[in-house]
């Protein structure tokens, strides 16, 4: 009695500690977790290698300016549609000047505290050829405008857009008659910010709300959906403090879309391996009176497929770290740092939480609490005999496997057939917000009256003797408006005629190539490309650069990515399953089944995409992404499936063994794909076509490998295959030769611990 006292004691302790911990956690983590957004790094460009050669470009550039510059471009037009008046250019010509007085919201002490503080150059008036239009450049001083300020640690460049866009809705503006919009790389770049603004708030409170109704209606309780959020609550606080520590002193990048996906994947991770434990703890509760006798049963059975699944799903995720782009190399580390979180909580939190109520914890469960029937642990009836949809299910594929299989194999590849339909091929920067944008608006405004003008121009940096004939091959480019050598003179506005003679910086000289479309257009990315091939043939010397160059360097390194990462991707989650089910045809064929998943749900997404939401395009990064969480999350839910097989085949054999894993894991597999699909669809909230686009591949791929490929594909297979499944190794009684098996001392009786399945 005594020593049992001392032991319930001794619990108690550790679960105040468990949970004390967490909290302690939760106090630091949360305000890191809320402060993101203040370390992120937005800049294609300071994602590309050194050796791009839109990088190589921009090195070489800076020694022909003073200052680089980050512009900021207020396109104005008449609210009538007409011709701009003299009193509205004269408007106009105010607000140009009093630009530089306009106040920095929110900046404190010691900070910049107006527009003209982080200038570079006096705001320029210039009015359309057509006389409908009119554009003031405001060049921004590009090294002043990447700091933070404020309480918030508000990125610089969003605070200073925002104040050119209040000043332009001021009242004098809107009595001329004159709509004012602000674009231009500034104003992408403050749109882009303000759209991953909703990650902080929005789209964790849509994941959790989504995952919470589905805790209740898989739970039916009210009180057990709070305690797994919970769970998943603090796994975040913890990965952001990590995160933000690390990319607060320059270890990692950290993106809005990491930002993003990071949220989503401790949400939907932490939720999955909760599902896990407790639905094994249910099991158990069935056959001990003591509930911590029933969890520690529980975590021992639980523990090795929820570690091979994170660990799988890390080690996947790190092979991103092969990327030369820094945005997807710190993607791997940002999510594994999630999932190793959402690992911890799991394993730590939830079984002291399980455990507060100490002799009482049944009641987590209330108002359907498990009652002890004296049953034998990990003995229960065969599938035959289970109720429910998924014995109906298991029984269904033991009657009809191979027409299960090959009937499922056909139809995932008729799916698969139309990812030639997917153009990932990239986008340009005005076609990534599905809502609206003031800087798209602005763009599409400077398309139509601005024909040639650019306020970032492609860069030739060449060498001074072939100046010449790289400006002539520039100049014959389809695409390119005007080709103009930089002079010590400089230009008034970026695509006007130069004056004086060229300028020579260590025997170089740099030409300004304004493209017919604007700069960060894909139409302008393709003329870039061609450019870059002109400029060769005259001169192999001469490097391309420039903001739309940076975005070809940036898809290219994305399709590059993709022919590199996904095979070592392969290669290491194959390496896992065969470490882990001790096999090889087993994981081969698990790993084939989980591609062609992928493959059908890309096929599906390029026909949605293309026919139903009418998407332009899609990033290189999306089919990598989707690739990278599809197949370690897919082959998370086989490893959960095929563990309980082989738990279940020491006592059953192969066949029967994956119709019970089938059935008794069917409810909360299910239940845990639901849960990850809802989370990574909140992605959609973000008003961003690669998010909704990686949202809907992510989430219907996780559907489709739940409710396909793990409830019929990969059980019909591992019953059709039968014991061989399990090659080389010989576990099955059914592998043994007679002989063998009656050889004296070479018994080949059933043990006891499921670790190393015989049948």
């Amino acid at each position: 009695m005594r020593s049992e006292r001392r032991r319930g004691v001794l619990r108690g302790l550790l679960v105040l500690a468990a949970v004390g911990g967490w909290l302690a956690v939760g106090a630091v983590g949360g305000p890191a977790q809320g402060s993101l957004s203040s370390v992120q790094t937005n800049d294609a460009a300071a994602f590309l290698p050194a050796s791009a050669e839109s990088t190589r470009a921009a090195g070489l550039a800076r020694g022909f300016v003073d200052t680089e510059t980050l512009p900021a471009v207020l396109v104005a037009t008449s609210d009538d549609g007409g011709a701009l008046s003299p009193d509205q250019l004269g408007a106009l010509g105010r607000l140009a000047e009093e630009l530089p007085d306009a106040t920095l919201p929110g900046t404190l002490a010691g900070e910049p505290a107006t527009l003209g503080e982080v200038l570079a150059a006096e705001p320029v008036l210039v009015p359309s050829e057509d006389g409908e239009a009119a554009v003031v450049v405001v060049p921004l001083d590009a090294e002043a405008i990447e700091a933070s300020v404020g309480e918030e640690s508000e990125g610089l460049t969003l605070v200073a857009v925002e104040a050119m866009r209040a000043q332009a809705a001021g009242d004098a503006v809107r009595d001329a008659g004159l709509t004012v919009l602000v674009t231009g790389a500034a104003g992408f770049v403050a749109d882009l910010v303000g759209a991953f603004g909703a990650i902080d708030v929005v789209l964790l409170l849509v994941a959790l709300g989504a995952v919470l109704v589905i805790l209740g209606i898989v739970y039916r309780s009210p009180i057990l959906p709070f305690v797994v959020i919970s769970c998943a609550v603090l796994a975040l606080c913890l990965a952001g403090l990590v995160v933000y520590e690390l990319a607060a002193r320059g270890v990692l990048t950290l993106n809005g879309q990491s930002q993003g996906i990071l949220s989503i994947l401790v949400v939907g991770a932490a939720v999955d391996y909760s599902l896990l434990l407790v639905a094994r703890y249910r099991e158990e509760l069935h056959h001990h009176r003591s509930p911590a006798t029933a969890l520690r049963r529980a975590v021992r059975a639980s523990i090795e497929p929820i570690a091979a699944s994170a660990g799988t799903v890390v080690a996947g995720l790190l092979c991103l770290l092969l990327s030369d782009l820094a945005s997807n190399r710190s993607l791997g580390p940002v999510a594994g740092i999630g999932i190793v979180a959402a690992f911890l909580a799991s394993t730590t939190l939830l079984p002291a939480l399980l455990l507060a109520a100490g002799k009482r914890s049944r009641s987590l469960f209330w108002p359907r609490m498990p009652r002890y029937d004296g049953g034998t642990p990990g003995h229960g009836a065969s599938p035959a005999e289970e109720r429910g949809v998924w014995a109906r299910v298991a029984r269904a594929v033991g009657r009809r496997p191979r027409r299960t299989w090959v009937v499922t194999l056909l139809a995932l590849l008729a799916a698969a057939a139309f990812v030639p339909r997917l153009d990932a091929s990239g986008t340009g920067e005005d076609e990534v917000f599905l809502a609206q944008a003031d800087s798209v608006d602005g763009e599409a405004v400077l398309r139509e009256h601005f024909a040639g003008f650019s306020a970032q121009p492609a860069i030739v940096v060449a060498p001074e003797e072939s100046l010449g004939a790289v400006v002539d091959a520039a100049a014959g480019v389809d695409g390119v408006a005007a080709a103009v050598p930089v002079t010590a003179g400089g230009a008034p506005v970026p695509g006007a005629p130069a004056r004086g003679e060229p300028l020579v910086v260590d025997g170089r000289v740099r030409v300004d190539v304004t493209t017919s479309d604007p700069s960060d257009s894909q139409e302008a990315v393709e003329t870039v490309a061609a450019l870059r091939e002109a400029v060769r043939d005259v001169e192999p010397d001469a490097v391309v650069g420039g903001a739309a160059a940076e975005r070809l360097d940036t898809q290219r390194a994305g399709q590059r990515d993709l022919a590199v990462i996904v095979p070592a991707v392969l290669g290491v989650i194959l390496l896992i399953l065969v470490l882990l089910l001790r096999s090889v045809l087993a994981p081969v064929l698990i790993l084939l089944a989980n591609v062609l998943s992928f493959g059908a749900a890309l096929g599906v997404s390029a026909l949605v995409f293309e026919h139903v939401l009418g998407f332009p395009g899609a990033d290189p990064a999306v089919p990598l992404y989707g690739f990278c969480f599809l197949v370690a999350l897919g082959v998370d839910y086989t490893i959960f499936l095929m563990t309980r097989v082989r738990e279940e085949t020491v006592r059953l054999g192969t066949r029967a063994g994956v119709l019970r894993a089938l059935a008794v894991t069917g409810s909360v597999i299910t239940s845990a794909g639901v849960v990850l699909a809802a989370t990574f669809a909140a992605l959609g909230v973000v008003p961003l076509l690669f998010l909704a686009q990686l949202a809907f591949v992510v989430a219907f791929g996780v559907l489709l490998d739940t409710f396909v490929v793990r409830s019929l594909l990969v059980p019909a297979l591992v019953h059709d295959v039968g014991p061989r499944v399990w090659w080389p190794g010989r576990p099955d009684p059914a592998m043994v030769s007679p002989s063998a098996a009656a050889r004296p001392g070479r018994s080949r009786a059933p043990r006891s611990s499921p670790r190393t399945p015989r049948g």
